[in-house]
């Protein structure tokens, strides 16, 4: 697998973005996460975005981070906040969102920011399994879906660790 920085309005990010938002329709019925992400909120040194691809350079999984700080949806100075992880169905079990969860981890800790938090839901357990695995712990909720009872906060300490 090879690891690529990549716009957020890649073409290839654009096609797997669609993917995982058609998965989240179906795991949840709601039309797919209703966050708004710009392209620009994934550009250096602010933010990051991974598009991993397989032997023969099709698209296979992504994932991105962006700079938040104190915001009136929850955040705090210095988080980095993961968007869009997703590996589509062929290649998972193969450790590559662990892969980009860390490679990420390090671009945001090396941006200086000082913790890494997500939102997941209910309905991906994989998705939680994923984070706790790898030392997430629960959070105080922020984001857009802060106050619906299927959301999931997370969060790292990224200096110092």
């Amino acid at each position: 697998m090879n690891i690529r920085r990549v716009p957020f309005d890649h073409p290839d990010a654009v096609k797997l973005n669609d993917e995982v938002q058609a998965e989240y329709d179906v795991r949840y019925g709601d039309g797919g996460d209703a966050t708004h992400l710009d392209p620009s909120d994934f550009a250096p040194p602010n933010g990051l975005y991974l598009v991993a691809y397989d032997e023969s350079d099709v698209p296979v999984a992504s994932g991105g981070w962006r700079a938040q700080d104190a915001n009136d949806e929850g955040n705090v100075d210095g988080d980095a906040e993961l968007k869009r992880m997703f590996v589509i169905a062929q290649v998972r079990g193969r450790g590559l969102a662990r892969r980009i969860l860390a490679a990420l981890e390090e671009d945001a800790r090396a941006a200086g920011r000082t913790r890494m938090v997500l939102e997941t839901g209910t309905k991906q357990p994989e998705a939680v399994a994923l984070y706790l695995s790898s030392g997430y712990e629960p959070c105080t909720k922020f984001g857009y879906y802060r106050f619906h009872e299927e959301s999931l906060c997370y969060a790292k300490a990224l200096q110092g660790s």
